[in-house]
């Protein structure tokens, strides 16, 4: 594993760690609101870094990159950060796998910068939209609860607001290894600084038309039982998507490769090894 660091296009440091060999076919992960590239765990890590190049990155404002004032709102931002560690990398034939919001920064880039040198794309438990009334930012119960009590300054009112969320992101099945996992993700929130959890709302953008003329494969994988992201933002994505794959787990919910790391692995290494 290597920890790298860039600039993106307004001076915003963006750190990323790679694993595997360089000369493998890159794999993107971009992680959620409020999480950090921590956020995937080191046994998936491990079992996609066999076969890809895989790059980890922390979104702006999250983790150990830098935190800009603004930006949060500015799709040409959130495409200048991915473009920026995809020139580091010299990537060609990438896969982009978004997770949650990562799912709308994938869409950003694709908006900006088209898909020259992107072969696929893997969204997970993702939004491609956001604001009023997009289809494909519905969100569940879960995220209701937390906002906006989840993006006070004050730690009494954030601090259990942000637990609960926490504990949504790892499943219904309750074991000692899911709670150590929680509490690891409830830190990643914490160190997200309250200003950024707030902004990554202020936005409204709608991705239909992009999703519509996509001429990419894209995997669809959610779970069924997803109380962040409604399971009907990943049907309406599918349903507009022209080379759309759909992989939907039957009572998995908002983090389908925290509850289960080995079919997460199985399920992308399925898709990504049928791109050209």
């Amino acid at each position: 594993m290597t920890v790298h660091q860039v600039r993106g296009a307004d001076g915003t440091r963006i750190v990323y760690r790679t694993f595997g060999d360089p000369s493998s076919r890159p794999l993107v992960l971009l992680h959620g609101w409020a999480q950090s590239s921590h956020c995937w765990g080191d046994p998936l890590l491990e079992d996609l870094a066999a076969r890809y190049r895989v790059i980890a990155v922390d979104l702006r404002g999250h983790g150990c990159s830098a935190a800009p004032a603004d930006g949060y709102d500015d799709r040409a931002a959130w495409a200048s950060d991915v473009r920026t560690v995809l020139t580091a990398e010299n990537c060609t034939g990438t896969v982009l796998l978004g997770w949650s919001y990562g799912g709308l920064v994938v869409c950003d880039y694709l908006a900006v910068h088209g898909t020259e040198n992107v072969a696929g794309v893997v969204l997970v438990g993702a939004i491609t939209s956001i604001g009023r009334g997009e289809k494909g930012g519905k969100v569940g119960a879960a995220m209701r609860a937390a906002i906006p009590a989840a993006m006070s300054e004050d730690p009494q009112i954030a601090v259990p607001a942000l637990g609960a969320f926490a504990e949504s992101l790892v499943g219904a099945g309750r074991s000692e290894a899911s709670g150590e996992t929680a509490q690891a993700l409830l830190g990643s929130s914490l160190r997200t600084p309250p200003r950024v959890r707030s902004a990554l709302f202020a936005r409204a953008v709608g991705n239909d038309d992009l999703l519509r003329e996509l001429d990419l494969p894209v995997l669809v994988l959610h779970g069924t039982a997803d109380a962040v992201v409604d399971l009907a933002a990943a049907e309406h994505a599918a349903s507009l998507l022209p080379l759309a794959t759909t992989s939907y787990w039957d009572g998995a919910g908002h983090g389908p490769f925290v509850e289960d790391p080995r079919r997460f692995a199985e399920d992308v290494v399925r898709f990504v090894d049928t791109l050209g």
